[in-house]
């Protein structure tokens, strides 16, 4: 199907992901899951990824699954390490070597051979390891999701990391990676970025690729405000607690903002949510902060918070649980990198501090200003009804089908 055939047509669309869309325990599920979710009401949606549990609720939304088994954690606890190893002595990055499965090209070669389709959605540099279809105008249409550059993360983390071997680590494999994902955007027809910042990035490094920017999304009628009062001087950071990223923010906040508050604000509480919390997070509870696991449901905390924090130091993409937020009319201090990519303004939409000082200044704020928070808890709401919504994102990436179609 090319040109004007795309535009408006019912398509067939396989996506190649690393796990399953739900639940949506993290920013990447809930990505695939809106983007997912929002093709399949006009169009034929089928996956092809990892899972380490019963598929349940992805089944609903997908016309049809295959899934290849995968167990992270048991990877995380025997073979990350020796990946990692093998990686220091190898042309290939760790990120490569962890997802590029047989079994995977397995049931890849088997759906192409036994279906027609007009698009594949390819999730993750990682993911595009695998043999796609190439060099046939008849093919499929080939479409990366980049949440985010993957080498610029990783970069990133290099440069915020203090141990040296891993400082080291980082170096080389952000290279590596950086290397393979450049050699991807050149084989596919089409990437999609989550941001105006990672869309500059990449065609700063190839501006021959063509790029669509579809941000990330909230789901505005699940994440509304609630109208309860929140419990009093509590704080609240959200994220997958594996995540380096997220690991450097909650700990450089507890170690060097939160004595600040504390010191004008003695009852200040703060909640960390999260999956899959290291000791080095765990060991941070104390009468005053208390840090869970995973959670069925965030919004009940978001509800209850009197501030959200994103102290943010690493990282790429767009944040959900600055949109998550947002949506709920909850009022948020953010530094720059934490708010990436949104079209929010500093004392707009949420306040922004990039030091410890500042930062503890800004929460600060919020916890004596009721009617600040409520301010800009209001105008964040409105930017994300006003931009964030998955309908406009899926608006926009079937836009981009249908310009990749017509070449």
């Amino acid at each position: 199907m090319c040109g004007d055939d795309f535009k408006g047509s019912a398509l067939k669309i396989l996506f190649v992901a690393p796990y399953l869309p739900s639940p949506p325990l993290s920013g990447g599920q809930r990505r695939l899951e809106g983007l997912i979710r929002g093709l399949s009401a006009r169009h034929e949606v089928s996956l092809l990824c990892f899972a380490e549990s019963d598929p349940g609720e992805t089944r609903e939304y997908c016309h049809q699954l295959v899934t290849v088994d995968f167990d992270s954690r048991g990877v995380a606890v025997s073979r990350r390490r020796l990946l990692q190893l093998r990686s220091l002595v190898s042309i290939r990055s760790f990120e490569y070597r962890l997802v590029r499965q047989p079994d995977v090209q397995v049931r890849l070669d088997q759906l192409l051979s036994s279906n027609s389709y007009d698009v594949i959605q390819v999730e993750f540099c990682q993911m595009a390891g695998h043999e796609f279809p190439s060099g046939n105008s008849q093919r499929p249409l080939l479409v990366l999701d980049e949440h985010n550059i993957e080498y610029d993360v990783i970069r990133r983390t290099s440069e915020g990391t203090t141990a040296f071997g891993r400082r080291i680590y980082h170096e080389i494999n952000w290279r590596k990676l950086k290397r393979e994902e450049l050699s991807v955007w050149k084989r596919f027809d089409g990437v999609v970025v989550t941001s105006d910042r990672d869309e500059r990035l990449l065609k700063r490094d190839d501006a021959s690729v063509r790029t669509a920017v579809v941000p990330n999304g909230v789901d505005l009628t699940s994440f509304t405000p609630s109208g309860a009062p929140a419990d009093p001087c509590t704080l609240l950071f959200v994220g997958v607690m594996n995540y380096f990223p997220n690991t450097d923010g909650v700990t450089y906040f507890v170690r060097e903002v939160l004595p600040a508050i504390r010191a004008v604000h003695p009852d200040v509480r703060l909640k960390i949510v999260g999956m899959n919390p290291p000791e080095s997070v765990k060991s941070l509870a104390d009468s005053h902060i208390e840090v869970t696991d995973v959670v069925d449901d965030p919004r009940p905390y978001l509800d209850s918070s009197t501030v959200v924090i994103v102290p943010l130091r690493v990282g790429g993409g767009t944040r959900f649980k600055i949109l998550e937020a947002m949506a709920k009319g909850k009022p948020i201090v953010s530094t720059r990198i934490g708010a990436e990519g949104i079209e929010a303004e500093h004392d707009r939409e949420l306040l922004l501090a990039d030091d410890a000082e500042s930062f503890a200044r800004e929460v600060g704020r919020l916890l004596t200003d009721p009617k600040l928070a409520k301010r800009l808890g209001r105008a964040g709401r409105q930017l994300a009804e006003q931009r964030y919504s998955w309908e406009s994102a899926v608006t926009r990436l079937e836009a981009f089908y249908g310009e990749l179609g017509e070449l």
